[in-house]
């Protein structure tokens, strides 16, 4: 049992990372609410269904009611809740800004006058935009490129002027996520690369100097457990990166095929040259966190499941893919 138990609303909590990282609150004691729209199925928590700690809110984030309803009882907010990363939000860039950044005030300001104590937001690594500098460090300005990461950047923005004492705040901005979960995607880096490996036994590179941050899933859901863990005065206001290797995309290609073994990797020219890297030594210094597990452990997870027949129909199937199922279903 934690020292402290808490109970804590995940928005988006049915989603890639929520979808770890609520069993792993569930298992550490805490009592868990999950506001999510819950799109790529009901039944993502039906092993759970009987956990008594664990309360299920179906619904939007833009819906004040919801929210209200769904922070009610919770003095932690976890916030992953968004349209998640730069094509997904391109797709239809009014339904971002809406769930992205519109919601995200009214959110903050229900969660205190809930009386929650604690919020830890997800903010995104590519708020720096493209540095030259070899450590990409939180004391840099940000200059995002894309409407999906200047939000992210204000959200920030606003999160810092409703901190206040009793309402602690922590925003992490984490490189790309990889690994399996439950709640699958194959459209990050590490996983593209994974599926079509062992489902084409074919990579294609698209330039592939390009430099990527990532982060295991399983160290992006036990840095949240642990912040839950950690004093007010030892993460208030703390803004941290969270990663673990900046690899290029040429070199992830090649680590995926020692992993999984008889692969052709063909490199292709690309007009998109966006390259991010990040420091991580900040949280390691300040708040102990490092993560250990590494690319090679991310592409072996995703092949053991393939294996296992825990992936079905990888290559189509719009549960994996953001942009597929946001299409699919017409959300708006």
């Amino acid at each position: 049992m934690p020292d402290t138990q808490r109970s804590i609303l995940v928005t988006g909590g049915a989603g890639y990372v929520g979808s770890l990282l609520v069993p792993k609150l569930l298992a550490a004691g805490h009592r868990v609410t999950v506001l999510d729209l819950y799109m790529y199925g009901d039944d993502l928590f039906s092993d759970l269904a009987d956990n008594p700690n664990l309360r299920q809110v179906k619904g939007d984030l833009r819906d004040a009611a919801k929210v209200e309803t769904a922070v009610s009882g919770c003095d932690a907010v976890i916030h992953l809740a968004c349209i998640s990363n730069d094509p997904s939000f391109e797709l239809n860039p009014d339904l971002g800004k809406s769930i992205n950044f519109d919601a995200f005030g009214p959110l903050v300001r229900a969660a205190k006058k809930a009386g929650v104590k604690r919020f830890i937001y997800a903010s995104s690594s590519s708020v720096y935009g493209i540095k030259e500098e070899p450590n990409v460090h939180e004391g840099m300005s940000l200059e995002p490129l894309t409407d999906y990461s200047k939000f992210k950047a204000m959200c920030e923005d606003v999160l810092e002027q409703e901190r206040e004492p009793g309402f602690t705040t922590l925003t992490i901005r984490p490189a790309t996520v990889c690994g399996y979960a439950k709640r699958l995607r194959l459209d990050l880096t590490v996983n593209i690369l994974t599926n079509h490996a062992v489902n084409n036994h074919k990579i294609t590179v698209f330039g592939g100097k390009q430099l990527r941050p990532n982060i295991h899933i399983e160290d992006m859901t036990d840095l949240y457990v642990q912040a839950m863990q950690m004093p007010d005065d030892a993460i208030d206001g703390g803004v941290y990166n969270a990663g673990y290797e900046n690899q290029s995309v040429g070199d992830i290609a090649e680590i995926v095929q020692g992993v999984v073994g008889d692969v052709e990797i063909v490199t292709t020219p690309t007009d998109d040259n966006r390259s991010y890297h990040i420091s991580s030594e900040k949280i390691t210094r300040d708040l102990g966190f490092k993560a250990t597990h590494t690319i090679s452990d991310a592409s072996r997870d995703l092949v053991n499941a393939f294996e296992a027949g825990l992936i079905n129909d990888p290559m189509n199937n719009p549960l994996y893919f953001n942009i597929k199922r946001m299409q699919g279903i017409h959300l708006q």
